[in-house]
């Protein structure tokens, strides 16, 4: 089986059973600020609302409604500040106001109209606890590391790396720039970043490591923006830069003007080939 004859999926809509599906409706839009709406009947027995990529159902059904105590629904945003100020202005029943939580989420709980909870949550800020200051004897430059501190940094953040030595030097090799930390007292190397590209109209970042005893230093900062003034010097204008990462580091990245796009990826995987 090829891959366009795989299943995909586009979203998910949770179906919730309330008494009033026009008044359901209407405080999901003035109260939770959902822009998008439609309904199915006069009166409406079923409807729904959306906002981005949540998508919410709602069916005329006061016996099932009736029950829905302890019921909840859990939706992930981007600027969870701004939506719990949008939430607070409009008045929504905050049933636990906006927190870290111990997993590395930051959440707030709202009671709807039919009493279902509503926890709206986005990865906690990694600025929080972290230095504001480069430490004094930490050096960034642009140079390459050597193959065995290369791999010694990967090994230090949990990556894993099967390549020879021959392998990660032709990599090392192949860059169009590299930007390391040093420790100034011992030469170690810390952290690095490395700058693939044509030289022309696409650069591509990737293996942003900082050893853990240096994170939360402003190492991996320090790097970036080196790496970024490399850029702003040496590559042509309106070339494009990307990179892949987790969602909890978006605002690492857009400290030095990365910005989250939409994007398709594909793996070699030749242990599971599909089938011709």
């Amino acid at each position: 089986m090829d891959d366009s004859q795989q299943p995909s999926f586009s979203h998910a809509e949770p179906v919730l059973s309330v008494h009033n599906v026009a008044e359901t409706i209407k405080y999901w839009q003035d109260v939770l600020g959902f822009p998008n709406q439609w309904t199915w009947g006069d009166p409406p027995t079923h409807g729904g609302v959306s906002w981005h990529g949540a998508f919410v159902q709602f069916s005329h059904n006061p016996t099932l409604a009736a029950t829905q105590h302890g019921h909840s629904m859990w939706i992930r945003v981007r600027n969870i500040e701004l939506l719990y100020q949008i939430h607070q202005n409009n008045q929504a029943e905050i049933t636990m106001p906006l927190s870290k939580q111990i997993y590395g989420l930051t959440e707030y709980v709202i009671k709807d109209n039919n009493g279902y909870y509503i926890t709206f949550a986005a990865p906690t800020n990694y600025k929080k606890g972290r230095s504001e200051k480069l430490p004094d004897n930490v050096s960034i430059l642009v140079k390459k590391p050597t193959v065995t501190q290369y791999r010694s940094l990967f090994e230090a953040v949990g990556w894993s790396n099967n390549a020879t030595d021959e392998m990660l030097q032709t990599q090392l090799d192949f860059m169009q720039a590299t930007v390391v930390a040093e420790n100034s007292d011992n030469g170690d190397v810390i952290g690095c970043a490395l700058l693939l590209g044509d030289g022309f109209s696409f650069y591509y970042v990737k293996d942003v490591m900082v050893h853990p005893d240096w994170q939360g230093k402003r190492v991996g900062t320090a790097i970036m923006q080196e790496l970024t003034r490399w850029l702003d010097e040496n590559a042509t204008n309106k070339a494009m830069v990307a990179l892949f990462s987790s969602e909890h580091l978006a605002p690492f990245y857009q400290q030095v003007h990365f910005a989250p796009t939409f994007g398709m990826m594909r793996i070699i995987d030749r242990d599971h080939q599909p089938m011709p």
